[in-house]
């Protein structure tokens, strides 16, 4: 191993680590979208109704449905 030898550091790690260099608030921003969009509270309730109105598939999806 030579004397000045460095830890090699990927091109997309050096764009990320100046991103966060530049702009301190980056992650509090990028939590803050998430919470925005994602990070909702569930309703119980209204996902058991949803999961108990489901149709069964048939078969065969592609085929017609027969009558007997």
């Amino acid at each position: 191993m030579p004397l000045f030898w460095k830890p090699y550091k990927s091109d997309v790690t050096q764009l990320i680590d100046e991103l966060r260099a530049k702009k301190p608030t980056l992650e509090a921003e990028q939590r803050a979208g998430r919470a925005l969009l994602w990070d909702k509270p569930l309703d119980r309730e209204a996902l058991a109704a949803y999961k108990q109105a489901g149709v069964p598939q048939q078969p065969y999806v592609y085929g017609t449905k027969t009558t007997p």
